[in-house]
């Protein structure tokens, strides 16, 4: 491989991490796209997940004590069931019509962040379903938001901002939202991790990087740690935003 592909790709993972450090979502969403074009679709994946293990496993072993392991239980049985499917649908459809629906899946994400919700919040005051009915809905589609969340992981370790959407609701503290959705990546990143040593996506390069990321991966984290303290979150989450609709782009074309 190029060097100056491994160089591009140690940047945009400080930036990634950086970003995950601040937000709490999007940096492994950030990093696939460019990382597949750099990489190569299964080595990035490869790489990334391990990357990702490393980091939540600092959250997990300085908030273990925050852990929700009644949500940790559910999100979990749901999200390997999804990733079950986003393998096997990853081993059958050809990786340019996924990446194609993956990217518009990032680009929907990406605009129901910036426009989508405050739309939500501004019709809410209206009319709506009995208190029974709204509450099964409100479950079933939770469900399928966990699920699909799963899928997307199991395809392109990405599902993370679908995950949000859920976690956010059912986790109200910020320690106990963190450690329990660094516990579940950690755990689920086993499972990804295990199959991808099956297949032999883990070669010399693939170890290599692994090892080189831990660097940028530590300095992102560090970056945004105090970075946080002093931005404005709204508008750093807008820029977010945006950057998730460049990373769509970019995974599309």
């Amino acid at each position: 491989m190029e060097i100056w592909k491994e160089a591009v790709f140690l940047i945009i993972l400080f930036a990634a991490n950086l970003i995950q450090a601040i937000t709490g979502f999007a940096g492994t969403l950030l990093a696939m796209p460019p990382g597949m074009q750099l990489l190569g679709v299964d080595e990035a994946k490869s790489v990334l997940t391990v990357l990702d293990q490393l980091s939540c496993l600092l959250i997990v072993f300085t908030g273990f004590k925050h852990i929700n392991w009644k949500e940790f239980a559910k999100m979990a049985v749901l999200m390997v069931v999804g990733m079950y499917a986003g393998i096997k649908i990853f081993e059958v459809f050809p990786v340019q019509q996924l990446l194609t629906l993956y990217g518009v899946m990032i680009l929907c994400i990406a605009f129901w962040k910036l426009f989508g919700q405050k739309a939500v919040l501004t019709l809410g005051s209206g009319s709506s379903p009995s208190g029974e009915k709204k509450c099964t809905l409100r479950t079933a589609g939770m469900v399928c938001v966990i699920l699909a969340a799963g899928v997307i992981h199991g395809m392109f370790v990405s599902g993370g901002a679908l995950l949000v959407i859920y976690a956010s609701s059912a986790l109200k503290e910020k320690e106990e939202f963190r450690a329990t959705m660094a516990m579940l990546w950690v755990t689920i990143g086993c499972y990804i991790t295990g199959n991808q040593i099956q297949s032999g996506c883990f070669d010399t390069q693939a170890v290599y990087l692994c090892l080189a990321g831990v660097v940028p991966l530590a300095a992102g984290i560090w970056a945004g740690t105090r970075l946080v303290r002093r931005i404005n979150q709204e508008t750093f989450l807008r820029l977010t935003y945006v950057l998730l609709i460049v990373s769509g782009v970019v995974a599309i074309v």
